[in-house]
Parts: C-alpha cells; structure tokens; sequence
C-alpha cells in the first residue's frame, strides 16, 4: 500500500516491543504515510484517558479513514489481577468516551497474547476456533479486553482486527519484564549470572521474530480493510507455526555466544500459569502467512548481537 492510500495510522504503545516495530515497519513500508504515536503517562490514568481520547480522536476524524493500533498492555503472567482490573477500567473509559464521536470508516486493531488465551487449552495446536482457556488473571484480562474493544467495534461500526501473538522474541524487547526466554537466557549470560527456568526443559512455545510480526500486522490490516465490512471483528493468531522446546531455545543461545549457558532450574508459583504445549496453526487470514519466517537461530544471534552493541 503506498503513503497516498495508507490510512492515518496511530500507533498506542509505540514505546513497547510490538508497538515501536509496528510504527518502524509502517514509515518503512509507505514513506510520508502519517504514522503518528501516543504518547501517555500511563501512571496517572486520568491524564493517561485524556491523552489518548485526543490522540485518537487526531485520526479518528469524519474525514478520512483511520488506523489505531493498540499495543499497550500491563503485566506479564506472573502479574496480579489488581493491575488489569486498572487496564480494563482506563480501556472502558477511552471507549466509552470516544462512542459518540462521528468518524469515518476505520480500523482496530489489538494486541492479544495466545499463549496467554489458550494457556489451559487442548489439544494442541490451537487455531482460531480452539476454545479459550486461560490460566492466569492475565489471559482473563486479555479476553476481556478483546470483549470490550468487540463490542465497541460493534456499535461505532469500525472494523477490529484482534491479533493473538505467541512468543515474541527479537532485538528491542523489554528486558525489565519477566518475560522473553531468548532475551533474558543471553541476557544473563552477558551479565554473568545464572539463568532460571521454572517449567519443564520440554515445555513448547511457537517463537515470532519481531520484524516478521510487524510486517503481518501490517498485512493483515490491509487484508482486513479490503475484505471486512464495517462493524466486523476478525481474530486472528500471528505465530510461525514453527516451535521450539526450552532445550532447543537453550541451545540457540548457546550456539550463538560459542559457549555453555549456567541455567538452573527452580521454583516459582506462576509456573501453574504456564501452558505446557503452545503450538498455532491460523486458520483466518492464511494469505498472511504465506511469508518466509526468520529462521529461528538468525533471530536468536541478532537478539545476542544486539544485546552485545547495547553494552558496548
């Protein structure tokens, strides 16, 4: 699509590892397109509400057609159900404010997790008509999230495009969060301390390179605008379809340092929130996929790379 025809784009989260690579991916692929990013003192939800009511009214106008991109999102798994009942309550705000807003024809999109959603699912592999079952409080707050977003879809008539991810991994994650196998084992290797691994070596996650994850947003809002008729929802799962056991994450990282990771195992209560087999097979949008994948040990030695330049 080229910057003449893209929709203003608004990207929510562009500070996070999804988000600032879907903004990248966007200027990249249209130059001059209006790529614009939110920016909210999450910490204070009023003024957090107030910025991106405006910000999203600033593309969501009765003129032209308009993208919004939610990547944000609170917490990891381990996190407590008190800090997504906050996210939910600052959600319901910003959409019950927008509602009434006149707007021409546009599109959402939001940010899922799969293996949050179907964490307690079986059998394995999932795909869009696999019945959710989520195991900690932050895939109920996914799936309620998705609700709200569905239903305010519903009645503005906007277009939403929901896009459970599997794991994400790649230079630029978020190394504060307790989250990221790849970047946190190479992570502590550079720092010189052991790794921990709280799940059976044998646990199975299907691995998205962060640019390729990107690049199917991307693709998937264009399929959507072209195929979708207003007031829809599609969800979809973005994975590669390609899995990795931990004992196989374990040794890319160690074939990309040349040396032996120091990982020790131990426990941890949110281990009984984890999902022992998180294989994807999408059934929705399947024109999506049909890309070639980063293959699972270059994204593993660019993500080592990376954190290598970072502490130069």
């Amino acid at each position: 699509m080229t910057a003449s025809s893209t929709p203003a784009t608004l990207v929510v989260g562009s500070g996070g590892f999804l988000g600032r690579a879907v903004r990248r991916a966007a200027v990249e692929a249209a130059p001059g397109t209006d790529v614009r990013a939110a920016s909210v003192p999450w910490d204070d939800q009023d003024a957090a509400v107030e910025a991106l009511v405006t910000a999203i009214r600033g593309v969501r106008t009765p003129d032209s057609p308009w993208r919004v991109v939610w990547c944000a999102g609170t917490g990891v798994v381990a996190t407590g159900a008190e800090v997504f009942e906050a996210e939910q309550q600052l959600i319901g705000r910003v959409l019950e404010t927008l509602a009434g807003d006149e707007a021409a024809p546009g599109t959402l999109f939001f940010a899922s997790s799969a293996g949050a959603v179907y964490a307690g699912s079986s059998p394995a592999p999932f795909d869009e008509d696999s019945e959710p079952a989520p195991l900690a409080p932050y895939g109920r707050s996914k799936l309620a999230s998705e609700a709200r977003f569905r239903t305010w879809a519903e009645s503005t008539g906007a277009r939403l495009l929901v896009g459970r991810f599997s794991n994400l991994y790649g230079p630029g994650a978020n190394l504060g969060k307790a989250q990221g196998l790849v970047s946190q084992l190479a992570l502590a290797h550079l720092e010189g301390r052991p790794s921990s691994i709280y799940v059976p070596t044998e646990t199975t996650r299907d691995y998205l390179y962060i640019d390729d994850a990107a690049a199917m947003v991307l693709d998937a809002l264009d399929t959507t605008e072209r195929s979708t008729a207003a007031g829809t929802a599609v969800t979809k799962i973005f994975a590669s379809g390609r899995s990795a056991t931990i004992t196989e994450v374990v040794a890319a990282v160690e074939d990309a340092f040349g040396e032996p990771l120091d990982v020790r195992h131990g426990a941890d209560p949110s281990a009984t929130y984890q999902g022992l087999d998180l294989r994807f097979a999408s059934r929705v949008l399947p024109t999506v996929d049909a890309r070639d994948f980063t293959d699972f040990g270059q994204g593993v030695r660019n993500t080592v790379d990376a954190l290598r330049a970072a502490r130069i």
